[in-house]
């Protein structure tokens, strides 16, 4: 746990041995939407241009309100993390007399022991920050990026399986033979679901969770490809562009799992089985690579393996409004959809699993 909340699940207990809960997880659930809708939009405008990144000079003239904007979520997102850094400092003081020491057994959550740790640092400043600001920022850092790329993720997988009812008839049909319909699925089924896997892995492909990846600088002058990059360059990679190359990939812009898959014979595929996605294939970097991959790779996998599986084991999709999804991409660091997807679930599953 990061900071001890559940932020983003509503709780719709109403029994009376919760009664006395309910005002505080009524707190916790609209901290929790609004922290969510800060999120959004933060990634939103993250991804937008404005006049002053290309003319720094222009940054007085916020034509379209986006500066100001992107002021007012930076300070909703700063009042809620200011507020759990205080329930936390609040919760310590109580447990003054908790046992004390490096090995911070008395912490409870990550946010607990940044607070130790830090604490017990005699510098007041950190690279030129306070010690609070670098808890609040990155306890959000986790937070921020656990959650919306992990829903993008799971929305681009759904959409393209909709959209693709042999990819859907097949993941049901490898569901019902390994897992069955007498039980749910659990972690340790996971790595039996070949098929779900080269979902994710196709899904990625086409929609990775960031289609640019994070900033990289040139330490020294060098030469790249016939190109000179002086020391002191920023870098950042086209993900997107890269992963949908057609000199790399045959049909790149076709949502084709197969190819992750061993070619079986006469059929199509197995251009990428041996590809993973641990940023040693350069043709396939959706977590980036080396020492900046992505931190959060092996929870973002956990997850949206889990519940993709769950879903698909689960129900049965009728889409809402036609069986065409827009696939259109909206605005954003992380790429979402531009209309949400709408769909009916129905249970196939006996009644006593759900």
């Amino acid at each position: 746990m990061i900071v001890g909340k559940t932020l983003f699940i509503k709780n719709n207990n109403n029994s009376e041995d919760h009664a006395k809960k309910d005002h505080k997880k009524e707190e916790e659930e609209e901290e929790g939407q609004k922290l969510h809708k800060s999120i959004l939009k933060f990634f939103e405008l993250a991804g937008v241009s404005v006049a002053s990144d290309t003319l720094p000079f222009l940054r007085w003239l916020d034509v379209d309100g986006q500066i100001k904007e992107m002021k007012r979520v930076s300070k909703e997102m700063d009042l809620i993390a200011s507020k759990w850094l205080e329930e936390h400092r609040q919760k310590k003081r109580q447990q003054s007399g908790a046992t004390k020491g490096s090995n911070h057994d008395d912490a409870n959550d990550f946010m607990d022991v940044l607070i130790s740790v830090l604490d017990e640092e005699k510098d007041d400043l950190f690279f030129g920050y306070t010690r609070d600001t670098v808890i609040k920022a990155t306890c959000l850092q986790l937070v921020v990026a656990a959650s919306d790329t992990t829903s993008v993720a799971l929305t681009w997988a759904l959409s393209l399986i909709l959209a693709n009812p042999n990819v859907l008839r097949k993941a049901q049909y490898e569901l019902d033979n390994k897992v069955g319909k007498g039980r749910n699925i659990e972690a340790h089924d996971i790595d039996g679901l070949v098929y779900l896997q080269a979902i994710v892995k196709e899904t990625l492909r086409l929609y990775p969770p960031g289609p640019l990846s994070v900033p990289h600088e040139a330490m020294e002058d060098c030469i790249v490809g016939g190109y000179q990059v002086r020391a002191g360059t920023r870098l950042l990679v086209n993900l997107w562009k890269l992963q949908r190359d057609p000199r790399v990939w045959s049909n790149p812009l076709e949502f084709q799992p197969e190819r992750f898959l061993p070619q079986p014979d006469g059929g199509f595929g197995g251009e990428a089985v041996n590809i993973d996605f641990r940023g040693q294939n350069f043709e396939y970097t959706p977590f980036g690579s080396g020492r900046r991959l992505c931190p959060g790779i092996d929870f973002f996998l956990q997850t949206i393996h889990m519940s993709l599986a769950r879903l698909l084991h689960a129900f049965d999709f009728d889409t809402v409004g036609g069986p065409v999804i827009d696939m259109a991409e909206g605005p954003g660091l992380t790429m979402p959809k531009v209309t949400p997807l709408e769909v009916h679930l129905n249970p196939r599953l006996p009644a006593t699993l759900y």
